[in-house]
């Protein structure tokens, strides 16, 4: 028998409708426990493929014959040597995943978010593998990426599908744990690439100044995009008001956390900035606001169509990291409690910045692991 694959796109339909599997994922110990395929009803086994080498003896009582079992590495190839041998010792539920860990990191799963005013639309590209969310607004055959990822030709191509050619490029802010798509969308496309200037400082390309206050129509209906300072995570971050109805937040505030402030080495300096976007800024906008933030951190934070996105006056309510009152208090808090750096996230920037130009295979290696965008 030969042995039967899976793709990532069937392990994203199981992630969003919370649906079974078994993972037996082959990596080495500390790949495993940095970062994993999640799932609310995944089960796992980490055994790496260098204890399989010589047969699967090792795992053949702990790997169950009545459920669906994905096997999975890095890129694809160990997995299928490892459910060859499951094969042959009969095994008949089990699937290779095609691509391994890097189809997962680079899979994009599209929600429809809403219906606009005047006719248009926005969707949410949901990065699983990364926690990485990226936007789309459509209306009347022109299309706005805001913080699109790597994956230039999937927005192209998905824009297309509607009818639609993307005019505009936004990025909230620099990013520092995954390369963006928007400058190689303008480039594709000849849609304008925005920026805030502030952490334009050192970039080598041309991009159009995205400042407090601008506000730019897509297609010709009445949906606005309107931009917002919100400083903390970045010098420069900046926040949109799409249709009146939603806050695409950047890496500010997240459904379950808010943005670290120490990507540029500059905690003490931008936890401060930090508090007065959500403690002040944020607080003047209505709580009606449907907050869209940059990343998630965990699949918790899926709601039933497998969007992430929460009301602004529920966050003031459920996120801890807007109910600090005393400013010291919230001071320790976020410098305490940072997670490590994102994995190359020097280069990550660099590349970001136009200094670098990184190979599509060095770019992949480049974001493996999981998103560190939030305190803790």
């Amino acid at each position: 028998m030969s042995v039967k694959t899976m793709n990532v796109q069937d392990i994203a339909k199981r992630v969003v409708n919370k649906e079974d599997l078994f993972v037996l994922d082959v990596r080495n110990e500390d790949a495993f426990e940095d970062w994993k395929i999640e799932g609310d009803n995944f089960d796992y086994l980490n055994v790496p493929y260098f204890d399989l080498i010589e047969g699967i003896e090792p795992i053949q009582d702990k790997v169950p014959k009545d459920r669906d079992v994905a096997v999975v590495c890095a890129k694809g190839g160990s997995s299928e040597f490892v459910a060859d041998q499951l094969v042959e010792a009969g095994f008949d539920n089990v699937y290779s995943v095609e691509g391994g860990m890097k189809a997962w990191s680079e899979h994009l799963e599209p929600v429809k978010i809403a219906d606009l005013k005047d006719g248009g639309e926005l969707y949410q590209f949901v990065r699983l593998g990364k926690g990485c969310l990226s936007y789309m607004v459509i209306s009347d055959g022109e299309a706005a990426t805001i913080d699109a990822v790597r994956m230039a030709d999937v927005f192209i191509n998905f824009a297309e599908e509607k009818g639609a050619k993307i005019t505009h490029a936004f990025d909230t802010h620099l990013h520092a744990d995954h390369i963006s798509g928007g400058r190689e969308i303008a480039e594709k496309t000849g849609a304008t690439y925005w920026l805030p200037p502030k952490d334009a400082t050192e970039v080598q390309f041309e991009y159009k100044p995205l400042e407090d206050g601008e506000d730019v129509k897509i297609g010709s209906s009445k949906i606005s995009v309107q931009a917002l300072y919100s400083p903390g995570h970045t010098i420069g971050s900046t926040s949109f008001i799409v249709d009146d109805q939603y806050l695409m937040s950047g890496d500010i505030l997240f459904v379950d956390s808010i943005g670290r402030p120490d990507l540029a080495g500059l905690a003490d300096d931008w936890v401060g900035d930090l508090r007065e976007t959500l403690y002040k800024r944020y607080k003047e906008l209505s709580d009606e606001l449907v907050v869209l933030p940059a990343h998630y951190m965990t699949n918790d934070e899926l709601n039933e169509d497998g969007s992430v996105g929460k009301k602004l006056g529920e966050l003031y309510q459920d996120n801890h990291g807007l109910n600090v009152d005393d400013e010291q208090e919230f001071r320790r808090m976020v410098t305490e409690n940072l997670p490590p750096q994102p994995n190359a996230y020097q280069e990550i920037r660099e590349t970001n910045m136009g200094k670098i130009s990184p190979e599509t295979e060095k770019k992949r290696e480049m974001e493996i692991g999981p998103n560190r965008c939030a305190v803790k």
